[in-house]
């Protein structure tokens, strides 16, 4: 009995302790009640069983309870660790489910799941971009309306094979030594222009650069996407091999403008102070340069750990984890109610283009016409 009350206390410490070291963002869900919930009920069970099992003599210990072995999560994540990695380790830490992340490219990672079929370790797939879901839809299970409700129909797949996490905004970031808004175009087509020449950065083996691609091939056709990409390549743009590069770059006054996702630039200015002489400017001609980009995540067909898949996506959708979105990576949360970093211009402000996420999963079409046009190998 000693070793149980013990254990109790044990449990009651642990479980308290772990939600109280989250801080504020931990109030806003149901997670830590269910630690109290557990709590509590041993609580009422010792006080039942107490007076009673100290009255009874015993000849032999009772036999010991098996303790069940921890459940176990093997994500597939295409987006960086550096973003996501701690909201990960909060739910496994929360939870006690040990998480194993395969962390790349997304394109690279829907690959690796067609290329292993129904031998596959992953149990869900967490993707910067609705086309490495797309992908990959034929693996994908059906979601419960649960799950697909929490988030806005635009930031989900219709099928119900997949649910947005965090939704992101493409921009020009320019720099402001170099630089006011309104030398900038209305639309993105516009830097085409040889006004432009050697002063454009670019990311053209980024995931959501290839996205926006995409969405330009859905909007303005094939002929118009490829003509603006050899515009923009006749203008001798800088390449470099990410965002963050570019934002730095664009910064450092290497290029004048550069075409990214919005929350690269607040981590700069975070680290570097208001001081760093970059913005954010979001193309007025409501074109495929100011699309909504939505992360999402799926289960996989052949997860073999489908309860913890499911626990993890309730826990990316709670009001934890789309707080830690909005307020530790800047970006967009896909379920409504959640305050928004003050330094982000609201979604409704922004002149985005009305293009189902769900059609931007030809990827391999993208590909193939960066190829042809020489903007990759």
């Amino acid at each position: 009995m000693r070793r149980f009350i013990a254990y109790g206390k044990h449990l009651r410490a642990g479980l308290l302790g772990k939600t109280a070291d989250k801080g504020k963002e931990n109030h806003l869900n149901p997670w830590r009640s269910r630690a109290t919930t557990l709590v509590a009920g041993l609580g009422i069970l010792l006080a039942a069983c107490g007076p009673a099992a100290e009255a009874t003599p015993t000849t032999s210990p009772p036999p010991a309870t098996p303790t069940p072995a921890p459940s176990s999560l093997t994500v597939y994540s295409g987006r960086a660790e550096d973003l996501v990695g701690p909201i990960i380790k909060q739910f496994g830490d929360l939870t006690g489910i040990k998480v194993q992340v395969r962390y790349g490219g997304t394109s690279e990672l829907a690959a690796t799941i067609l290329e292993e079929g129904q031998r596959s370790p992953a149990d869900v797939f967490f993707a910067q971009d609705p086309g490495g879901l797309g992908a990959v839809a034929g693996m994908l299970s059906p979601l419960p309306e649960s799950v697909l409700s929490r988030a806005e129909p635009r930031f989900r797949s219709p099928e119900g094979k997949w649910v947005g996490i965090s939704g992101r905004a493409r921009v020009v970031v320019y720099n402001t030594s170099k630089l006011k808004e309104t030398d900038l175009p209305a639309s993105i087509g516009d830097f085409t222009d040889p006004k432009w020449k050697g002063r454009i950065g670019w990311p053209p083996t980024n995931a959501s650069f290839q996205a926006m691609v995409t969405a330009m091939r859905v909007s303005w056709g094939e002929a118009k996407t490829r003509q603006w990409l050899e515009g923009i390549k006749a203008n001798n743009p800088k390449e470099y091999r990410n965002n963050t590069a570019v934002v730095q770059a664009v910064g450092a006054g290497e290029v004048d403008v550069g075409f990214v996702n919005h929350y690269y630039l607040f981590r700069f200015l975070q680290e570097q102070g208001e001081a760093f002489p970059a913005r954010n400017y979001h193309p007025k001609a409501g074109d495929p340069g100011a699309i909504i980009l939505v992360a999402g995540a799926g289960i996989l067909s052949t997860a073999k750990n489908k309860a913890a898949a499911q626990q993890f996506l309730d826990f990316m959708l709670s009001d934890v984890g789309q707080q830690y979105f909005a307020s530790k990576t800047f970006e967009y949360p896909v379920v409504k109610g959640i305050n928004t970093h003050r330094v982000l211009v609201p979604l409704e402000q922004i002149e985005s283009p009305s293009i189902d996420v769900t059609n931007l999963a030809d990827t391999k079409g993208t590909l193939e016409l960066l190829r042809q046009t020489g903007v990759i190998p």
